[in-house]
This record gives C-alpha cells, sequence and structure tokens, in this order.
C-alpha cells in the first residue's frame, strides 16, 4: 500500500495544474465511440489550430502547468508540422516544462515523423489505442487497424524513445471469450508497456454498439464482466504491473500523473471543441462542435456547457467517488474539514456497510475498497451521488 500511495503523492504537488487537449479529428467512427469527432480536413485543421491558439488567449493561466494531455478523437492524424505547430501555441503558456505530457495515437497513424515532431515537443508519454490483438474482435469495434500494424507502432514508439509508453485494451466485447481476453493480456504483457489501461466496453448512447444492444444483436453479461476483471487483475499482478485505479496498471514510477491530478479534484484548463475545464472556481465543457466553438471563442465565450460553480461539496462528492477507484483509497479528513455540511452520516454509514461486508477497508479516517469492493465501484459511487443530492444541507 505504501507503494500505492508514493504514486500518488508525485501527483499530489502543491496546485497541480492540468491541460487536456481535445483533437476531434477520427477518419471514421469506432462502434464503441461517444466522443466528438469530425473528419479531418485541410479547412477543418486550419480552424482548430487557429481556434486552440484563440483559445489559450481567453485563459488566465494561474501558474504554470504540471501535466498536459492530448486526447481525441485522434491527435496523431495531424500532420507532424501541425503537431508541432499545436505544441507551440500551448508551450507558450506553460511557463516551464510539465512534468508530464501525454499524446493519445491509434497505431494506423503513427509515423516516425509525427513521433519526431512529438519528441521534439517535449512529450514524455504516449498512449496508444491498440483494444485487441485479435482481427475479428476488431473489425468488431470498427477500429482501423490491423494486429500487424499495432506491432510496426509499438516498435517505432520504443524506437523515439519515449520515457514511457501505454497500452489501451478492452475487455467483455461482443463475441469474446475469456481465453481470447487472457491473450490479449499476455501479449500486451509481451511487448511490456510501461502502463496498461484495461476497460470494460461501455455501451453509450448514440453508438452503434448501443443500437446493437437495444436490437438485440448484442448482450451484456454482468457475471463474465466481473470474472474479467478479476482475471485481469489477478494476470497483470503476477506480470508486475501495480493497479492503482480499476482499470489502470503500471510499471513503478509510470502511473499517469495528469489522471491522478485530476481525480484528486486538481484543476484542469480544457481546450477544443467538447473538452472539459476545472479551474477558477468553475467547472464546464465547451460546446461539442467545432464551428459552434469557434464561434463561441470568437465572442470571447467558454466553458458554456453545463457551466457549474465549484463548491468544496462538489469537489468533496467527486472526491469520494473517484478516490474510492483508486487502490490506494481516500483520505476523508480533509473532506470533512473542507465541507462539514456534507452528508458524511450518510456516507459513513455506507463505509459502515461496505466494511461489515468485507467491500471495503478503514483504518482511521482513511477508507479503501477491497478487490471485492472494487468490483462494485459504480454502485458505491451512485449511492454517495445521491447522498449528496439528498442533502438538505447543500441545496
Amino acid at each position: 500500500m505504501s507503494d500505492l500511495r508514493s504514486e500518488q503523492d508525485k501527483a499530489a504537488t502543491v496546485n497541480p495544474l492540468g491541460v487536456y487537449v481535445h483533437v476531434p479529428f477520427c477518419a471514421s467512427t469506432c462502434d464503441f465511440c461517444a466522443f466528438y469527432q469530425t473528419k479531418p480536413t485541410a479547412a477543418a485543421v486550419e480552424c482548430f489550430l487557429q481556434g486552440i491558439a484563440d483559445e489559450a488567449n481567453q485563459v488566465a493561466w494561474p501558474r504554470p502547468v504540471t501535466t498536459v494531455f492530448w486526447g481525441g478523437g485522434t491527435p496523431g492524424l495531424l500532420a507532424p508540422a501541425d503537431l508541432g505547430r499545436l505544441a507551440s501555441t500551448l508551450r507558450q503558456r506553460f511557463n516551464g516544462a510539465p512534468v508530464e505530457w501525454t499524446v493519445e495515437l491509434a497505431p494506423a497513424s503513427v509515423t516516425d515523423e509525427r513521433l519526431s515532431a512529438l519528441r521534439e515537443a517535449g512529450v514524455t508519454r504516449v498512449s496508444m489505442g491498440v483494444q485487441s490483438f485479435q482481427p475479428a474482435l476488431l473489425d468488431g469495434l470498427g477500429r482501423q487497424h490491423s494486429r500487424e500494424q499495432i506491432y510496426r507502432a509499438y516498435d517505432r514508439v520504443r524506437s523515439a524513445g519515449f520515457p514511457s509508453v501505454n497500452l489501451d485494451l478492452m475487455f467483455a466485447l461482443p463475441g469474446q471469450t475469456e481465453a481470447e481476453w487472457m491473450a490479449d493480456l499476455r501479449e500486451a504483457e509481451r511487448l511490456a508497456p510501461d502502463h496498461i489501461s484495461t476497460y470494460c466496453l461501455t455501451f453509450e448512447e448514440d453508438t452503434a454498439l448501443w443500437v446493437k444492444l437495444s436490437q438485440g444483436r448484442v448482450k451484456l453479461d454482468a457475471d463474465l464482466e466481473a470474472k474479467l476483471y478479476e482475471a485481469t487483475w489477478a494476470q497483470l499482478g503476477e506480470a508486475g504491473y501495480a493497479q492503482y485505479e480499476v482499470s489502470n496498471f503500471s510499471r513503478p514510477g509510470h502511473a499517469c500523473q495528469h489522471n491522478l491530478n485530476t481525480w484528486r479534484m486538481h484543476e484542469w484548463i480544457g481546450l477544443g471543441p467538447s473538452a472539459a475545464s476545472q479551474h477558477g472556481g468553475w467547472r464546464g465543457a465547451n460546446v461539442a462542435d467545432l464551428d459552434q466553438w469557434l464561434v463561441h471563442l470568437k465572442n470571447g465565450k467558454r466553458m458554456t456547457e453545463d457551466r457549474t460553480e465549484v463548491t468544496p461539496s462538489l469537489l468533496a462528492e467527486d472526491a469520494l467517488v473517484f478516490g474510492l477507484r483508486m487502490n490506494a483509497g481516500v483520505d476523508l479528513k480533509p473532506w470533512r474539514e473542507r465541507c462539514p455540511e456534507a452528508p458524511w452520516t450518510t456516507v459513513l454509514e455506507l463505509i459502515d456497510r461496505l466494511t461489515d461486508n468485507a467491500l471495503a477497508i478503514r483504518a482511521g479516517t482513511h477508507v479503501r475498497l477491497t478487490d471485492r469492493g472494487r468490483l462494485l465501484a459504480d454502485s458505491v459511487g451512485a449511492e454517495i451521488m445521491e447522498a449528496f443530492d439528498a442533502s438538505p444541507a447543500l441545496k
């Protein structure tokens, strides 16, 4: 447990500040994806790059940037020169070098030229969306890469010398067997990345998979999902990957600092269409439309969607929800001091129930879920949110 705490402590610098950039371009839409995306025409890319510069100019940058994360979409669809231009625009605002800079890449978009541009920009971490090594499963997800492209891309990323590399995998896919999933895990282990993220497939509304689910063409299997979760944790643990969050595993020193800072309810600035932010006392998101985002920027508007004041109770609620997803858990003491009006009696009663059922371990003011408890992390989070929503003191 001390190793897990030390990983999270690295992210607990004084007032860390993250930057998330949503690069919305995709050549095609994967069946499971609900993130905002659009086609990468030359005109759209130019508007996006200029928009990022305009939005960055509208932000009151409060202090040096600690971590950076480029997601999407597919950031790797940008040409090398455009990657360099985007990085240069942002570096002017960082006030120093971030301790971690992650870029998501799809295997089919990885080239030596793009990797060189990212290394020159200062990127320290590459997260590659593998999803599966099984051709039939990749096809079922609508992924536009082959197994051979995964291997070529991974070799190129490693040869480029990035300090940290993550592979994203998905399980509980339609038609996937337990044997196929375990084979995917073993193949990922053979490549020996520094970090592995394993996500249980979720069915988001307005996706092709959601349509298939509603039509009965695919089905949910909660028992199989739980079995695959537990098999994953055991397999990666034996391979030397420490689990630090329900879906994330790393070698020592390679936990994603940007995500840890976000889960600990620190501040981050979101740039780009649909990008979320939490800073300056507010939480919100940009409109999920490239053209509308540009119009809003022209009118000096940011964070127009779901804009909410960041109150102590909001932070305390989310700190519990996300903190209990992490293996190291959460210390209740600072949050009780910061937000005494929160429904702590109800929260403590919930924690007592979890402890009585061997789903949580409490030591003083610190609480964490057991392996069995983390299988129910979503349900635990829902109960916490219900408690906060029902609290008269927070109305």
